[in-house]
């Protein structure tokens, strides 16, 4: 009995990810805005991050090379280069939010590990577009490196601060409709969240996350308008 429950939840955590995988493919695919030069902002990395948060990082990285990979083969002219660029930048910010929270899981790590995620994703981006841009646009390093600070730091300032903000305004209030709605789905399979009294435990969560993130948002959406308007 126990190896067949223990197998269903295994079928149900795949479902709740392919899940997860059309919902950030469709984001990427209908939802990307142009920023500044060729860089593009889309949310998937919110569905990303939120599938971390609540099943863990290696949800997280999973989710991340699917969709990657779907978007090489469809929507993408960045090719190999590109899919690899995506999973560094999704896996740095959604990936190290979901280690953290999962050690931590009270608001605090969640902030915790979005902030870090944030930062890896800013720092790997700006390392990534210094070292590989030139070579797979053909152009000088140092047309690239002009165009870090300028550029590439605030589009990812601005990308990582728009996922955070948007993952924790989200993430409460999404496990408390999934477990509230008793969908066999969702309350077999595996959730950090282990039951709705987990959740109703902790409503100020909900409103520390607002407080926290509706700032972030405001600077966030700033920024990219200024990007958008002077590129």
């Amino acid at each position: 009995m126990n190896k067949l429950k223990k197998e269903n939840s295994r079928i149900l955590r795949v479902a709740v990810i392919g899940m997860l995988c059309a919902l950030a493919y469709i984001a990427v695919a209908f939802g990307r805005i142009p920023v500044v030069l060729f860089l593009k902002y889309d949310p998937k990395d919110v569905i990303i991050a939120l599938g971390g948060l609540s099943l863990g990082p290696a949800a997280a990285a999973i989710i991340s090379v699917i969709v990657s990979f779907l978007e090489m083969i469809t929507i993408s002219d960045n090719g190999i280069i590109g899919f690899f660029m995506n999973i560094i930048s999704t896996c740095s910010f959604a990936c190290i939010a979901a280690v953290i929270y999962k050690k931590k899981h009270d608001f605090k790590g969640a902030v915790l590990g979005l902030l870090s995620g944030w930062l890896s994703m800013i720092i790997l981006m700006i390392l990534w577009n210094w070292l590989i841009t030139p070579i797979y646009m053909g152009i000088p390093r140092s047309a690239v490196t002009e165009l870090l600070i300028p550029a590439f730091l605030p589009f990812n300032f601005v990308k990582g601060g728009l996922n955070m903000s948007l993952t924790l305004i989200l993430y409460k209030p999404i496990m408390l409709a999934l477990r509230r709605s008793h969908l066999p789905l969702f309350d077999n399979v595996e959730l950090q969240e282990t039951s709705l009294t987990d959740l109703n435990k902790s409503p100020q969560f909900r409103f520390k996350a607002i407080f926290a993130a509706l700032p972030i948002l405001a600077v966030s959406v700033a920024v990219m308008i200024w990007l958008m308007t002077n590129s």
